[in-house]
């Protein structure tokens, strides 16, 4: 059993790991932390999502940019691969869940593909629908899970204006849900008038606005 000096040097590692993009680093300290009886769950939310809750800001700061953002999830997911398996059953936390996905009429995915990797290191499971995604497919998914946030991205001024139609559909079938929106042509004003909850103007911001509008919404 690792002694607490121990403990929290193998955790600031993996939090520089991360923030240095070293895939192999995190990966030898996640395996370290399982050898040494660290707990996996501890490792996670206290080494690598707080990490890449860093990434997010440096990316909302220009300081990191795509590429950047893309290697420290890497090295987040060496690290998630190995410890995820290990956290122990019969955590009280309750598992917030997202549906994410690009908007019909709409192919490009990257900025979508960010937000996912940003839910992912917080802990929620993402229930990822893709690009150029039905109304419907919301819809049904939402009906089907009963997901606490579905996020809609969209890149293009023609696709955004499905948004309202989409709030709405999504809203009838179930009006607790909280809905967050995203995408270039989109602004907080915009999302707003469309109906939507919330509004996340980069991946950086996406989980901390996701949070903050379920305590809006008393979720």
């Amino acid at each position: 059993m690792a002694t607490e000096q121990r403990t929290e040097e193998l955790i600031k590692g993996l939090y520089d790991a991360v923030l240095n993009m070293d895939d192999e680093g995190t990966l030898a300290l996640s395996r370290a932390v399982l050898d040494e009886g660290v707990d996996a769950y501890y490792a996670i939310t206290h080494g690598l999502t707080p990490a890449m809750e860093k990434v997010g800001q440096l990316y909302t700061d220009h300081v990191y940019f795509v590429p950047e953002l893309l290697l420290c999830s890497d090295a987040l997911y060496a690290g998630m691969d190995v410890l995820k398996p290990h956290i122990k059953t019969g955590r009280s936390e309750r598992n917030r869940q997202i549906i994410i996905g690009t908007i019909e009429g709409d192919i490009h995915d990257i900025g979508k593909n960010l937000v996912k990797i940003m839910f992912e290191a917080a802990g929620w499971t993402v229930h990822d629908l893709g690009k150029d995604v039905l109304l419907q497919h919301f819809v049904d998914k939402q009906v089907a899970i009963g997901a606490d946030v579905i996020a809609l991205s969209a890149l293009m001024t023609t696709s955004m204006l499905a948004m309202p139609t989409a709030i709405e559909m999504i809203k009838t079938k179930d009006p607790r849900v909280a809905i967050m929106v995203g995408g270039a042509p989109l602004t907080r004003d915009v999302a707003l008038r469309y109906g939507a909850d919330g509004y996340a103007q980069n991946a950086g911001e996406a989980v901390r606005e996701a949070k903050e509008m379920l305590e809006r919404l008393g979720r």
